[in-house]
């Protein structure tokens, strides 16, 4: 069962319940890509060295259509403060986050497996709600700097503007309200991610403030403004602008109405004269 709005994994960790795709544990650590069977070889003494662990976090911005989400700081997630008025918001909140921060749950194994899914699906939005916020923080804005030098925010779609590279941005900040957009500081318009894995992202995990806020605090990589447009032509000529029929009645009919609205106004003048 998948709960709306939430990012779908596209496939599952390592340590997973093959049927159900969620964890036999949500705070154990996850091991990277290629060690499905590190666990046998930890038994036996083998490789256990040599085994790479990799935190919910960093798996997660790892995963295909996730490349907007940077890796927030731990630290921040385990402030309370932070997380303030989250709790009423996201469902299964202590397993989730939980989950965010490899903590093993002493509860774990009592949920069924419907309830596991629930709590993956509660920490991923989650996860997207504590990155909404950890963005504009000093931190944050580092990390998020960081990807928009490497353009993993894609680039703006319009040929003015050169493949200029573009922001995560929301319309919305409340969530599941609309999909994650992309922001091009040069023409100052916003365009939808050209993955449809990025397009299926919540605009609330990046809200309405962070590309806005971003480059005021880099100002130094606010472009200047496009100032060439598309001209259309035909056979070399510039179209010239028409106005519609309808435009055209109406400022007849306006014109009308204004000349006897003068004549009357005349009117009442001239009885005002003669009775004087």
């Amino acid at each position: 069962m998948e709960k709306a709005g939430a990012v779908r994994f596209s496939t599952p960790r390592d340590g997973a319940d093959p049927a159900g795709g969620f964890p036999v544990s949500g705070g154990k650590k996850f091991l990277a890509e290629g060690d499905s069977d590190s666990s046998e070889d930890s038994a036996s003494g083998n490789s256990s060295a040599d085994e790479d662990e990799q935190s919910w976090i960093s798996w997660f911005c790892s995963l295909k259509g996730n490349e907007f989400f940077c890796e927030v700081d731990e630290e921040y997630v385990q402030d309370d403060f932070n997380l303030s008025g989250l709790s009423s918001m996201v469902p299964y909140y202590d397993y989730a986050l939980d989950l965010i921060l490899d903590v093993e749950s002493p509860n774990d194994d009592m949920l069924t497996e419907q309830q596991h899914e629930l709590v993956e699906s509660a920490a991923e939005m989650l996860y997207g709600l504590i990155h909404a916020r950890y963005i504009l923080t000093s931190r944050g804005m580092v990390a998020m700097l960081e990807k928009y030098k490497q353009c993993h925010f894609g680039r703006c779609p319009k040929v003015f503007c050169n493949n200029h590279p573009c922001l995560p941005v929301g319309t919305s900040d409340v969530f599941r309200t609309a999909t994650v957009k992309i922001f091009c500081p040069k023409c100052c318009d916003i365009y939808f991610p050209r993955s449809k894995y990025q397009g299926n992202i919540d605009g609330a995990y990046y809200g309405t403030t962070f590309p806005h806020l971003f480059l005021m605090t880099y100002g130094y990589l606010k472009p200047p403004a496009c100032s060439t447009e598309y001209v259309p032509r035909i056979f070399g000529f510039r179209i010239r602008e028409k106005k519609s029929e309808v435009e055209t009645l109406q400022n007849k009919k306006g014109q009308k109405e204004g000349g006897k609205t003068g004549l009357q106004g005349g009117e009442g003048t001239n009885d005002g004269v003669a009775g004087a």
